[in-house]
């Protein structure tokens, strides 16, 4: 039997992340099918609650597509998105999701390549657990 592709949700940045996930389909790019992606001005905009609600929606996984150095809102973006990913690895802790099922990484505009690459070794993750 085929394993069902894991719903991964992607919060991405509209000025970062979002160019390289562009790329990534114009240059037809292969990543899992069941990728939907939100778009947030700033990682570190993103909110616990947000990304808990995506587990309460179904989502085998959540992504944070963080703007790492880029950030033109904050110069502490990645510090602050690791807060978020902290405080939120704890929570899905206590709801009993476990803390693999949320990741980030910087992805930059160009790093169409990168982003296809995090995504099939997510959706890998998420289909052995």
């Amino acid at each position: 039997m085929e394993k069902k592709a894991p719903k991964i949700l992607v919060f991405s940045t509209e000025k970062i992340s979002d160019p390289a996930i562009d790329l990534a389909g114009l240059l037809k790019l292969h990543y899992p099918p069941i990728v939907l992606t939100m778009e947030v001005p700033c990682s570190s905009a993103v909110k616990p609650k947000w990304i808990l609600h995506a587990f309460d929606q179904g989502f085998d996984g959540v992504f944070i597509a963080a703007d790492g150095t880029d950030c033109s809102y904050d110069e502490s973006c990645t510090e602050k998105t690791g807060q978020i990913i902290s405080q939120t690895h704890e929570l899905m802790k206590e709801k009993g999701i476990l803390p693999e099922k949320l990741k980030m990484a910087a992805i930059c505009s160009v790093c169409a390549e990168s982003f296809v690459k995090q995504m099939n070794v997510f959706a890998d993750q998420l289909s052995e657990q």
